[in-house]
C-alpha cells in the first residue's frame, strides 16, 4: 500500500510539474502599463469574453456565457458570467464620465457561450456602443440537433433586440470591410458562407478577427473550424501570427494542425476553465501549440496581452486598475 501511494505521489508530482511547465504562472499587470494597446481575455469559464483596448478606445469580441435559459431546457442551465463581464468593463473601460464607450461589439457566432452576455452589456444604461458586427443567424443552415436542443435563435434574437433598443447599427454579411481601431487594423474573416448544401453546426459559421499593429498580428479564432474548409481556405490569407486564440476553447475539431502550421503562432491563449476536463486536453493543446507559450484563462485570472510599439507582446495575469 505504501508503494502504491508512493507511485501515485510521483505520478501526481510529475503531472503537477507538467502543468507548471505548460502553463507558467503570469505576473499581475502593473498599474502603469507601458503600452495603451491591450487585449483582455476574461476568465469566464469555458466561454469567450475579450475586451480590446487601444489608445483609449475600447471594444468587445464576444461577451461570455449568460444565465438565461429561454427554452427552459435542463441542458441549458448554465453558469452565466454577464455580471462579471459588465463589472470588468465598468472597472477597466470606463471613461472620465464614468461611462463605458465601446467603439464596436462583435459576436463571432450565435452560441450562448459567446454572445449570451451581450444583451446585459448593451442594455446597461452606463454602456454605449457605436456599432455591432454580427453575422446573421440562419437556422436553415444549421444541423437539426442544434436547432432542436440549443438556444441559438434565442440568444441571437436577444442580442439583436438589445441593439435595436439602444439604436446601435448592425453590420452583417460580406461587407465587413477592414477598419481602424485605435492603433490596430481590424480584419474580419469568414463573414460570408461558402456554398455548401450540407447543414453545419453554428461553430462552422464563426467569425475570426485579425488585429494588426506595426507588423504584430493577433488572430482571435472564435469557434472557427475546418468542417467545410474554412481554416484551410483562410489560413494563407491570415498568414503567420504572433498570438493565436485557439478556436472552440482548445477542443478537437477547431484549430486544426494545418491551420496552426500555417499561422505558426509564437504564443497561444486558451479560453477554458481548468476544471472543465483540462487533464484530458493536455495532449491536444500541446499538439496544437507545440513548444510555444500557452496561457489559459482558467488557470490565470484571465490573460492580458500588452502589445508594445516595437511589436513585442508581454503577458500578464489579473490586471490592476
Amino acid at each position: 500500500m505504501n508503494q502504491g501511494f508512493a507511485l501515485f505521489f510521483r505520478l501526481f508530482s510529475g503531472l503537477f510539474a507538467l502543468i507548471i511547465l505548460l502553463f507558467p504562472a503570469l505576473p499581475r499587470a502593473p498599474r502603469n502599463l507601458s503600452s495603451p494597446d491591450r487585449i483582455h481575455f476574461l476568465k469566464v469559464g469555458t466561454s469567450d469574453a475579450i475586451v480590446l483596448e487601444s489608445d483609449g478606445h475600447f471594444a468587445m469580441v464576444d461577451a461570455g456565457e449568460d444565465t438565461d435559459n429561454p427554452r427552459g431546457f435542463a441542458n441549458l442551465e448554465l453558469e452565466g458570467h454577464e455580471q462579471e463581464v459588465l463589472a470588468y468593463l465598468k472597472e477597466h473601460a470606463a471613461g472620465k464620465d464614468g461611462k463605458v464607450h465601446l467603439d464596436f461589439v462583435l459576436g463571432t457566432h450565435a452560441h450562448s457561450d459567446h454572445i449570451g452576455g451581450f444583451d446585459t452589456v448593451i442594455l446597461d444604461p452606463d454602456v454605449f456602443v457605436s456599432r455591432a458586427y454580427l453575422k446573421e443567424y440562419d437556422s436553415s443552415k444549421i444541423d437539426e440537433y442544434e436547432v432542436r436542443e440549443w438556444d441559438n435563435q434565442e440568444v441571437y434574437d436577444q442580442m439583436v433586440d438589445a441593439l435595436g433598443k439602444r439604436n446601435v447599427p448592425i453590420i452583417q454579411g460580406p461587407d465587413m470591410a477592414p477598419f481602424e481601431f485605435g492603433n490596430f487594423k481590424v480584419t474580419i474573416f469568414n463573414a460570408d458562407d461558402p456554398e455548401n448544401a450540407e447543414k453545419v453546426g453554428e461553430n462552422d459559421r464563426s467569425l475570426g478577427v485579425l488585429l494588426e499593429k506595426n507588423g504584430t498580428k493577433v488572430f482571435l479564432s472564435g469557434d472557427m473550424n475546418d468542417f467545410t474548409g474554412d481554416e484551410t481556405r483562410l489560413a494563407p490569407e491570415i498568414g503567420k501570427v504572433n498570438l493565436l486564440k485557439l478556436g472552440h476553447h482548445g477542443f478537437n475539431g477547431s484549430t486544426t494542425e494545418g491551420f496552426v502550421e500555417t499561422l505558426n503562432p509564437d504564443a497561444c491563449v486558451v479560453t477554458n476553465n481548468r476544471d472543465f476536463g483540462l487533464m484530458e486536453k493536455f495532449s491536444m493543446i500541446i499538439k496544437k501549440c507545440g513548444h510555444n507559450k500557452i496561457y489559459m484563462t482558467g488557470i490565470e485570472n484571465g490573460v492580458l496581452a500588452v502589445i508594445g510599439d516595437g511589436g513585442e507582446i508581454k503577458f500578464y495575469g489579473q490586471i490592476q486598475k
